[in-house]
């Protein structure tokens, strides 16, 4: 039984076609993710990897089904940063954000060609934290993300 230790790990990204989907509502913080990302692709050899943008973390549902429906890409890295207000917006965004991916990712896991999302949407509490979560010298949140797709495109390529 193999344990999935990070050394046997594939992380090569060569000939995998990938796509960024990341919002714009904190954009400092969101282009910190993007960087993240696209260094860690870079480092792993992808070379076709596309960037959309849309305007928040609720649209990004919409533009990951759109590139799904496409069946373009084999991996998508889902980007975004939400920080804690004074109201529910917060929980609600951050809640219908992640059941609307997860079920995507479910999605394209069992169609005939696989598909991958990886999950790179920052819940902080403060401005701080999200820069320090997504700075790509520190935490680098965007870069795990692109490791995770990385990952789980070649995962899912395994089972036949």
């Amino acid at each position: 039984m193999n344990t999935g230790t990070p050394t046997d790990v594939d992380l090569d990204a060569s000939g995998l076609r990938l796509a960024i989907v990341a919002a714009r509502w904190n954009e400092k913080v969101d282009e910190q993710l993007i960087a993240g990302a696209q260094s860690a692709l870079q480092q792993r050899s992808a070379g076709n990897v596309r960037l959309y943008r849309c305007s928040g973390a609720f649209e990004l549902a919409p533009m990951v089904a759109r590139l799904m429906r496409k069946g373009e890409v084999d991996g998508i890295i889902a980007l975004a940063c939400l920080i804690k207000g004074g109201t529910d917006h917060f929980r609600l965004l951050s809640d219908d954000v992640t059941r609307t991916l997860g079920n995507l990712a479910l999605e394209g896991a069992v169609n005939p060609q696989p598909l991958a999302i990886s999950f790179g949407v920052l819940t902080c509490d403060t401005l701080a934290q999200a820069h320090e979560r997504a700075d790509p010298r520190g935490a680098d949140k965007g870069g795990e993300a692109a490791l995770a797709c990385i990952e789980q495109v070649r995962a899912l390529a395994a089972v036949e």
